[in-house]
């Protein structure tokens, strides 16, 4: 009898093993499969939650592409006097300002409150005789303006608020996949004050759906419930988890103070309406311009990279700026790439973004990039963007249109044409160096190939294949004039 018991003990632990290892493998190979991708589309919101003073548009977590490629995406739409709560997430963060102006706040942790009021700004004599503790001071803020990239670390708590007169449009980029996120490969955010789901409650929203036009596209999972699908709008602060006396005694406050860090009542959602009057110890805009216009930048000599400490470092560069051009020509547009050498967050963040304009019909270059994926949002005038994979396929071929992204793959080819009125985009990429290899041009593979690999390569004379390597005098951006009289000529 032992020696059955012991045999189907055997059994059943070779059953198990087996088991689990079929599913390891499975597993390895839906990750695998995951950047298998035959077919791009170009994506837009799937879902908004609603505010008080503002919304925010989610892009489908559980596509494919951003599976592939470890990345999410979000828009906010932020009201004159919308303030978005603090909050902190799992992942570093960049966002551009698409439109409209605020002010921003990012707490980093350990680092001092150096931005206070002096007491003959803040209390009249009598007052500060009565309560000379409460003298506000907090962590820096910035103003920011449209065509500032913002980067925010891991788990670092921010806030922001518009206080312009138009709407603020904010596009954030979420890199999931990255080393600092150690949970899972889903977006979380983590709130410090209000009930983020209260809105959506109070207006009876149902769950979130899936576009219904072939663009959500996350194969093999349910609907809305993927790996990756979880709604981190879907709760309440992270106070309300937490017992009402702890709070009470942690803070040294009333119960009903407690209760209102808990947010159960508040109705306002994450986006609240606080006025255009909200007090902030700031610098005045002009002067900030000035001081970081005046600052030095890594790698323009006379630095040895150790000016910015955690607590100091730069988190805003405006990629608007004419002077962060890294390739121009005047009948072809603009590109400004930052990468960690001119921001140096980037590398702590391991992230990269890019700006880029061309003039109506004008093309950059074919190229890949060699060491991270891209997400591409267009924010003016429409792109035909087409995308070719490792097996010679167009998996892209279509316009993006204002307002909507597309994500490229790492090494697959891309060739991008502005319309007739011209296009401006931005690009969020998963490495902080993040670099292009052009396919044409003056400063391109071909163009540096010998001329007798080309000519092999190609089954070309010798003479087209100079023609090839050397008629294109253009580098990355190339004008539509120039296209066109190397047609006539052809």
């Amino acid at each position: 009898m032992a020696s059955k018991a012991s045999l189907l003990l055997a059994l059943s632990l070779l059953f198990t093993i087996s088991l689990a290892r079929q599913q390891h493998q499975q597993q390895q190979q839906q990750q695998l499969n995951q950047c298998n991708i035959q077919n791009i589309q170009a994506l837009k919101p799937y879902d908004v939650v609603q505010a008080e003073a503002g919304v925010t548009e989610i892009w489908d977590a559980n596509d494919q592409q951003f599976q592939c490629a470890g990345v999410d995406f979000i828009r906010h739409r932020i009201q004159p006097g919308g303030l978005l709560l603090p909050s902190y997430v799992n992942t570093p963060i960049l966002s551009f300002i698409e439109k409209g102006r605020g002010v921003h706040g990012v707490i980093l942790p350990g680092c001092p409150e150096t931005f206070e009021y002096s007491s003959e700004q803040q209390f009249t004599r009598e007052r500060r005789r009565e309560e000379p503790q409460l003298q506000d001071r907090h962590q820096k803020v910035e103003n920011l303006e449209q065509g500032d990239l913002v980067a925010v670390p891991t788990g670092a708590a921010h806030w922001l608020h518009n206080d312009g007169d138009n709407e603020l449009v904010v596009v954030v980029f979420f890199d999931t996949q990255n080393n600092q996120n150690q949970l899972d490969e889903v977006h979380r955010r983590f709130f410090l004050a209000g009930n983020p789901q209260a809105q959506g409650q109070q207006q009876g929203r149902p769950q979130p759906r899936r576009q219904e036009q072939g663009q959500g596209q996350g194969q093999g999972q349910g609907q809305g419930q993927g790996r990756r699908g979880q709604s981190f709008w879907n709760s309440g602060n992270i106070f309300y988890g937490l017992d009402l006396e702890f709070i009470a005694q942690a803070f040294n406050v009333k119960r009903e103070i407690a209760e209102k860090l808990q947010g159960q009542k508040d109705q306002r959602g994450h986006i609240v309406n606080v006025g255009r009057d909200l007090q902030i110890i700031r610098p005045q805009q002009s002067r900030q311009q000035q001081h970081q216009q005046s600052q030095p930048r890594r790698g323009s000599g006379g630095m040895n990279g150790l000016e910015e400490t955690f607590c100091s470092i730069k988190l805003r560069e405006n990629l608007d700026n004419p002077s962060h051009a890294d390739f121009v020509n005047p009948e072809a547009g603009r590109i400004a790439e930052l990468n960690r050498f001119k921001f140096p967050v980037l590398e702590l963040l391991q992230l990269s973004a890019e700006r880029g304009e061309l003039q109506p019909n004008a093309i950059q270059s074919p190229h890949w990039t060699i060491n991270a994926h891209t997400l591409l949002y267009v924010t003016d005038g429409s792109l035909r963007i087409q995308i070719v994979n490792n097996q010679g396929n167009s998996v892209f071929d279509d316009v993006v249109q204002e307002g909507q992204l597309v994500v490229i793959p790492q090494n697959f080819a891309v060739i991008k044409r502005a319309n007739e009125q011209g296009s401006r985009w931005v690009a969020f990429k998963t490495n902080d160096n993040a670099m292009i290899a052009n396919l044409a041009g003056r400063v391109s593979a071909i163009s540096s190939m010998p001329v007798d690999v080309v000519a092999n390569s190609y089954q070309l004379s010798r003479q087209d294949a100079q023609r090839l390597k050397f008629s294109q005098r253009e580098t990355v951006l190339l004008s539509p004039n120039e296209q066109s009289e190397q047609r006539a000529s052809a």
